[in-house]
C-alpha cells in the first residue's frame, strides 16, 4: 500500500538530478553528493560540486504486513521512524542519523548500523532493491520489495556503504521488524577483560541480548524480545535495571555519539575485530559495543600503530572522526580486492565524477 501521508511533503526531482549528473558526465565536473549533510565528517575530504539530494523526498510504498519500506534518498530518517512507530515497526539495524537532517539516503550511502547490529544484522541484509543514477546518467533499478525477489540483489547491496561512489541511491526498499514486545537495560560493574569474556559467554547461549556497550568499567546490557524471555535473561545475569527512559536515553545517546564518550577527544577511530579479541591496549579511551566486535578509540596514537593492533587481533581500524586524512581514512586494500573495486567504479561511474575519492584515492 502507498502510506496515506508522507513524512514531509513528497518532492520527485529524479528528472533533475539525472540531467545534472548527464551534464556533469558531458563536461567531466566531480560531483559532491550531499543530502542532510550529517556524515560530511565521514570518510576521505570531496572536492567538486555540491549535488542536493535532500529535496527528492517522500514515502513511495511502505506496506506493514509485508514489512518493507521504499522511500526517495532526501526523506528524513526520523520522521520515517516516527511513521514506522506508529505501526509498531522500526529499523532493525538501528540506523545513526548524527543530526536531525539525517536522510535515508545517507544512511544508506554510509551503510552504518548502530547498537542493535550485531543481534539483528548490518543495513546491507536488509536493503531489497535499489534505484539509482550512475555516472553516466542512466537509471537504474536493482532487486525488489521481498527477499525472495533476488534479481540484481547484490547490487543493492553494493550500494549500502558504498559513499556514493557508485551511484545515486534515488530511492530504496529496505525490510523493517516489529518493535520488540518488551527490553531492559541491566548494568554490570566489570572490568575490560571480563566484560569480554562474560559477552562471549552470554553470546553462546540463547539469551535476548540485543546490544551491549562497555566503557569506564561499567557493561551495559540491553534485553529485547518476549516478556517471559527478557525477565528470564534478567535473573540469570543480574546487575541493576535501568529505568525505561533512563535505558531510551542511554542507547540513543551511544548510537548518535552523543555519549559524553565521545565528546573526550577529536581523533575517533572504529576498529572492526572479532567478539573474542583479547584488549587491544592502545593509550586514550575505549568504548566497546557488539559483543566485542566493534571497539570505538579516542586516541591520538599514531595511525600505523593501531592499524597494526587491528590487523593482529585479524580485524581493521578505519578513522571515524578527526585526524589527518591525508594518511588515509579507511584500512588499504589488498590489490586483489582494489582491483575487483576499480573495476566495479569503471562500469559504474567510469569518469569518476560521483564522490571521487571519498573512500579510496583511486575510485
Amino acid at each position: 500500500m502507498t502510506p496515506p501521508h508522507s513524512p514531509r511533503a513528497d518532492a520527485d526531482i529524479a528528472d533533475t538530478i539525472l540531467a545534472r549528473v548527464r551534464d556533469a558526465a558531458a563536461t567531466v565536473t566531480p560531483l559532491r553528493l550531499r543530502g542532510g549533510g550529517t556524515k560530511d565528517f565521514y570518510g576521505q575530504v570531496v572536492a567538486g560540486e555540491v549535488l542536493d539530494l535532500s529535496g527528492h523526498a517522500g514515502v513511495v510504498d511502505y506496506d506493514a504486513a509485508e514489512l518493507y519500506l521504499t522511500a526517495r534518498c532526501g526523506t528524513p530518517l526520523a520522521a520515517l521512524e516516527a511513521m514506522l512507530a506508529e505501526s509498531g515497526q522500526m529499523f532493525a539495524f538501528e540506523p545513526p542519523g548524527f543530526g536531525a537532517a539525517a536522510t535515508f539516503g545517507g544512511i544508506v550511502a554510509t551503510g552504518l548500523s548502530g547498537p542493535r547490529r550485531a543481534s539483528a544484522g548490518a543495513l546491507r541484509d536488509f536493503v531489497l532493491g535499489v534505484r539509482i543514477v550512475d555516472g553516466r546518467g542512466r537509471d537504474l533499478a536493482f532487486g525488489g520489495q521481498v527477499m525472495k525477489n533476488v534479481a540484481g540483489y547484490d547490487v543493492s547491496r553494493l550500494m549500502a556503504g558504498a559513499l556514493g561512489t557508485l551511484g545515486i541511491v534515488l530511492e530504496a526498499t529496505v525490510k523493517v521488524v516489529p518493535v520488540p514486545p518488551a527490553e531492559a537495560t541491566l548494568r554490570l560493574e566489570m572490568p575490560e577483560e571480563k566484560a569480554l569474556e562474560q559477552l562471549n559467554r552470554w553470546g553462546g547461549k540463547p539469551l535476548p541480548i540485543s546490544a551491549s556497550a562497555w566503557k569506564d568499567g561499567q557493561l551495559s546490557l540491553r534485553l529485547s524480545g518476549a516478556t517471559a524471555a527478557v525477565n528470564e535473561a534478567r535473573a540469570k545475569i543480574g546487575g541493576d535495571t535501568l529505568a525505561q527512559d533512563e535505558a531510551a536515553g542511554f542507547w540513543e545517546r551511544i548510537r548518535e555519539h552523543r555519549d559524553d564518550f565521545f565528546a573526550r577527544g577529536d581523533t575517533l577511530w572504529r576498529l572492526s575485530v572479532p567478539t573474542t579479541a583479547a584488549p587491544l591496549g592502545l593509550p586514550g579511551a575505549q568504548l566497546i559495543e557488539w559483543g566485542g566486535g566493534l571497539r570505538w578509540w579516542l586516541t591520538h596514537a599514531e595511525p600505523d600503530l593501531v592499524r597494526q593492533r587491528a590487523i593482529a587481533a585479524g580485524g581493521h581500524a578505519t578513522l571515524f572522526r578527526g585526524g589527518d586524512k591525508s594518511l588515509g581514512v579507511f584500512q588499504p586494500l589488498a590489490a586483489p580486492v582494489m582491483r575487483i573495486h576499480e573495476r566495479l567504479k569503471a562500469e559504474l561511474d567510469p569518469l569518476r565524477i560521483l564522490n571521487r575519492g571519498r573512500m579510496y584515492a583511486a575510485l
